[in-house]
């Protein structure tokens, strides 16, 4: 359909996953690693990738958990180098591409992989020579394929962010006839966390007017496709929209996120069975209500501009349509759905004070604040 340059290449149309054999001979990489999930792996996926590249590659991971982790960083990144890989082709949702990412990290500079997380000062620890990666999502939510961050579980337990320019894959290929096979749930699901991105983003307070632009763009095309993408899962006009959606949310969260995914990242590192997409359209609306007074929110009327994306007659109501649109797509929209009980609520404040987002939101979110929206989310 055509290629867009903005942050990386990204093939995107129906029948893209032609152009992966071209990307690789860009990208330089010879001998790549598939790094991929068993259930993606049994819907033929790399029986596609093989006949597109007419080769096998020279190793394929296919052990990532819901959730990545350290154990499975390691597990992979020993593959890679037992096969003397030169890159990466990262193929399924969110958990698949980040892994990747943190294997192109760990096999190209070594040591703990806790070195390079963020909130341990670790951005500059990522060089250039750091693994190249083809990202090919096969769910509409994450946008890693676009992004700039891998959100990894440590040893320690801490779900944390690596970020660096370079972790961008050098191509995201983003064909919706892979996502045609998502279940509904799941559809939802990263539907919603494709959404949260859009939103956070464009509520983040940094200045950056093509993002925002990007941003709102995103949620209009995803609001209006989330519900018939996950009704019908067949329309392949739904399935392009929510693709492009969630590639167009990580476009723009280069600009900073928010309070939704601080406390996304600590719930989801106490419990890593809790889906991430979930989680966010779990938190939205009580991070909505607490971000509506911020400065900037009100200077530049950005819940108005929310709410025209969203087809909403006014500002107001952006909190409690996606609550109803959560429900309406089959998700819990509370956490006592989720069976996470308040005796967790003080981890969860701990991780989300501690987490990268927490630095982007528009507020500057207390312990306190904190407390609130995890009970207003109950």
């Amino acid at each position: 359909m055509g290629l867009i340059n903005y942050v990386t290449r990204v093939q995107f149309g129906f029948g893209e996953l032609a152009s992966l054999k071209a990307e690789l001979a860009l990208a330089g990489i010879t001998r790549p690693v598939v790094v991929t999930d068993k259930g993606v792996r049994q819907l033929g996926f790399l029986e596609k990738i093989e006949t597109v590249t007419g080769a096998a590659p020279a190793g394929v991971f296919d052990d990532t958990p819901g959730n990545p982790n350290e154990a499975a960083v390691q597990a992979a990144t020993k593959l890679f180098l037992d096969v003397e890989a030169d890159g990466i082709i990262a193929v399924g949702g969110g958990s698949a591409l980040d892994l990747a990412k943190a294997v192109a990290i760990l096999a190209a500079h070594g040591g703990a992989l806790k070195t390079y997380a963020m909130i341990e000062g670790g951005v500059e620890k990522i060089t250039d020579k750091t693994w190249p990666t083809i990202a090919i999502p096969t769910t509409a939510g994450t946008g890693s394929e676009v992004g700039r961050a891998a959100i990894v579980i440590l040893e320690d337990g801490r779900k944390v962010g690596l970020l660096s320019p370079y972790l961008i894959p050098r191509a995201a290929i983003v064909d919706p006839e892979l996502t045609m096979s998502l279940p509904a749930t799941l559809t939802a699901a990263t539907g919603m966390d494709a959404i949260s991105h859009c939103i956070e983003t464009y509520l983040a307070p940094s200045f950056n007017p093509p993002a925002d632009g990007i941003a709102l763009e995103g949620l209009r095309r995803g609001w209006a496709n989330i519900r018939l993408a996950t009704e019908m899962p067949g329309d392949r006009d739904a399935r392009a929209n929510m693709a492009i959606a969630a590639t167009m949310g990580a476009m723009a969260f280069q600009k900073g996120l928010g309070c939704v995914h601080s406390l996304s990242h600590a719930l989801g590192g106490i419990n890593p069975k809790l889906h991430h997409g979930t989680l966010n359209a779990v938190f939205m609306p009580a991070v909505i209500e607490f971000n509506r007074d911020a400065p900037t929110s009100v200077a530049e009327n950005k819940y108005d501009h929310l709410a025209r994306a969203m087809g909403l007659p006014s500002g107001d109501e952006v909190a409690t349509a996606v609550r109803d649109m959560t429900k309406i797509i089959g998700l819990p929209s509370r956490l006592s759905e989720l069976g996470v009980s308040k005796d967790l609520f003080d981890r969860i404040v701990a991780g989300a004070l501690a987490d990268h987002s927490h630095k982007t939101n528009p507020v500057d979110a207390s312990a306190e604040d904190y407390i609130g929206m995890l009970e207003a989310s109950y």
